[in-house]
């Protein structure tokens, strides 16, 4: 039986989503004191030991209470146990400017691996997912921790790959969940392991001893007590049968349909930051996009964002803005987790092209230019057996392909999509007539592949002719004119595992378009306000509420700068619908150690419940960041 349901700052009645009697979370408080870190061993819904820590915010005032993002980690590692770790400049943001910008933390041993017990079931639903609710229920008993009702603490959810995945099926299960920023994260774990059934041999090695290794022996000397994690066999026996013979069974095949998440993305409410990396070789592009659609679909708050990281090798210019994902997560949070309503989150898609220009668009896809950049050729390849060019995570440039040369470009072009292939062909091969050949677009004046992307195509060379069609993996370029592109057609792919067949494979046409989209708006980079001010600390407290002229009432507003001056401040009184009851600009100086008493008037018939104080201010030496505390006005 689900419990309630609850109004949150958008105004919509959302369920709870957890089954109160059966998912009770169990606390042991190893720590002392609120206002310091403390161990939490949380029991989930079947018994399973899950060892987690918790970070209050930053100089977090005794008595005040602030919105909690739980931190994941990828598969085959463990909690954050830094709560000063700084971000990542591909992708993931650190517990220090997460905590500094004014949330708790809650980081946490994800089922199976580092000191909790369990089996670690490749984020399934069932076990891992309603882990999530259980660490939710924890929160909620958390005593500086904002609850939007009972058992109900806002929270956001921040993680890369593994991490990333578990986002987008906890939110589908648990609405208590108020916004989500996957990384890395999948739509068909099937897809992004065996895409058009090749197996990503070189991945596959890779999961497959991260996910050994590292599940059985740092519990037996945890907290938790003896727990020792384990990994499902079936997850075991997928990735054995894939590296071993590219072949995967039945149940395996089923095992991983079953952790495809579309169906529960369908699902989400919460407003989703999407970012994926342009040379993930793993969870490419494509996953980021079918999760895009859906909640797009569903008219959920969704953004994404493309940078040059992931699973794989960023073997191009990856932007010199080192903080620009950290600002953007900030931004989201503050627009949703602190309900500001002026924060602003910036375009709906950003993505950085090869060179290391941000650009943006207002959505994804941006709309398609009139020009065109398409190329025509044909030839006969020669299928050998062996091993393809590159690493197991990245492709390169094959002396062995057929080629067909794109015509160097006029003008300057902005290519973002998955590029269109269409092959007319014939051939026969020993060791077939199924046998993949592999598809990648190659940079000739670099001499690097696109991203590092490989895609395989099935291709049956039974001597008919035969035709066959596909997207490519998807790219993110900025072509100046006279650039030197190539598409490469190649007999084996060092990303799988290597070609066992033999024979000729004679293409009579291969005509590729790439989706050449109008030039994006160089992105600007995430607004300073939701940024922190790091010379210090503001505070806000509020004495009381008192009369004002003419009837109305005003809210005292004290501020407090501990080791910063400020130039200016807006201060702004919200309801729980977002709706400002009273504005005040202050222009004048505030010196670092003193402290300046407001009042602001209030509009409109005022209700018993909370509301925010949200504080945007400038420093003197021109940093921007923001406070805020919630209060019951009388």
């Amino acid at each position: 039986m689900f419990g309630g349901t609850r109004t949150d700052a958008r105004g919509a009645r959302r369920h709870r989503g957890v089954r109160f009697g059966l998912l009770v979370a169990t606390l042991t408080l190893l720590g002392a004191s609120p206002a310091h870190a403390r161990e939490i061993v949380v029991r989930s819904f079947d018994g399973t030991k899950l060892l987690a820590t918790y970070y209050p915010a930053a100089s977090l005032p005794s008595g005040e209470r602030a919105p909690t993002v739980l931190v994941g980690h990828g598969w085959g590692g463990h909690r954050a146990l830094d709560p000063d770790s700084a971000s990542s400049p591909a992708g993931s943001i650190g517990l220090r400017p997460l905590r500094l910008a004014g949330y708790n933390i809650l980081t946490w041993d994800a089922r199976g691996f580092g000191a909790s017990g369990g089996e670690a079931r490749l984020d399934d639903p069932a076990s891992e997912g309603r882990d999530v609710s259980a660490l939710i229920d924890a929160v909620a008993q958390q005593p500086d921790a904002v609850l939007d009702g009972p058992g109900d603490p806002r929270v956001g959810m921040v993680g890369s790959s593994y991490a990333g995945g578990i986002q987008l099926i906890a939110a589908g299960q648990d609405q208590r969940i108020d916004a989500i920023v996957p990384d890395l994260a999948w739509n068909s774990l099937r897809e992004g392991l065996t895409p058009d059934g090749a197996f990503k041999a070189g991945w596959g090695r890779i999961l497959l001893g991260l996910g050994v290794s590292q599940s059985l022996v740092p519990g037996l000397i945890a907290k938790t007590g003896l727990e020792s994690g384990s990994l499902d066999p079936a997850v075991t026996r997928a990735l054995t049968e894939g590296v071993m013979t590219d072949a995967l069974t039945p149940p395996s095949i089923a095992l991983l349909h079953a952790r495809d998440v579309s169906t529960l993305v369908g699902r989400i409410t919460a407003p989703t930051f999407l970012t994926q990396g342009t040379p993930d070789t793993l969870l490419t592009l494509r996953q980021a996009i079918a999760n895009h659609a859906i909640l797009r679909r569903n008219g959920v708050p969704v953004k994404m964002l493309w940078h040059c990281g992931g699973h794989g090798a960023c073997l191009s210019n990856p932007g010199s803005e080192p903080h620009r994902i950290e600002r953007a997560v900030l931004a989201w949070f503050a627009r949703y987790l602190q309900r500001d309503p002026l924060a602003e989150t910036g375009p709906g898609f950003e993505w950085v092209s090869q060179d290391g220009v941000w650009h943006s668009a207002p959505d994804y896809p941006p709309a398609p230019a009139p020009a065109t950049w398409a190329a025509r050729g044909a030839g006969t390849l020669a299928i050998t057996p062996g091993v393809g060019p590159g690493n197991f995570v990245t492709s390169a440039p094959s002396p062995l392909a057929l080629s067909v040369p794109l015509p160097p470009p006029t003008e300057e072009l902005d290519v973002v999509g998955p590029p269109q292939l269409t092959l007319a062909y014939q051939g026969a091969a020993r060791g077939g007539p199924s046998v993949p050949v592999f598809a990648q677009l190659v940079d000739l004046d670099s001499g690097t592949v696109v991203g590092g992307q490989v895609t395989p195509l099935p291709v049956v060379l039974d001597g008919a002719p035969r035709t066959i069609s596909r997207d490519l993996e998807t790219v993110a370029l900025h072509v100046r004119p006279g650039a030197r592109y190539a598409l490469q057609l190649m007999p084996a792919s060092s990303l799988f595992r290597a070609q066992t067949a033999s024979g000729t494979f004679t293409v009579t046409r291969a005509d590729v378009t790439l989706p050449v989209v109008q030039p994006g708006l160089q992105a600007p980079p995430p607004p300073a306000a939701s940024v922190r001010a790091a010379e210090g600390r503001v505070t806000v407290t509020v004495p009381g509420v008192v009369r004002a002229a003419r009837g109305k009432r005003a809210l005292q507003v004290r501020l407090r700068a501990d080791g910063v001056a400020l130039r200016a401040a807006d201060v702004r009184v919200i309801d729980p619908f977002g709706r400002r009851v009273g504005t005040l600009v202050i222009r004048s100086r505030v010196r670092a150690g003193a402290a300046r008493l407001v009042r602001v008037r209030l509009a409109g018939k005022l209700r018993r419940v909370r509301y925010r104080v949200a504080v945007r201010y400038t420093t003197t030496a021109g940093r921007h960041g923001t406070a805020s505390r919630s209060i019951t006005l009388p």
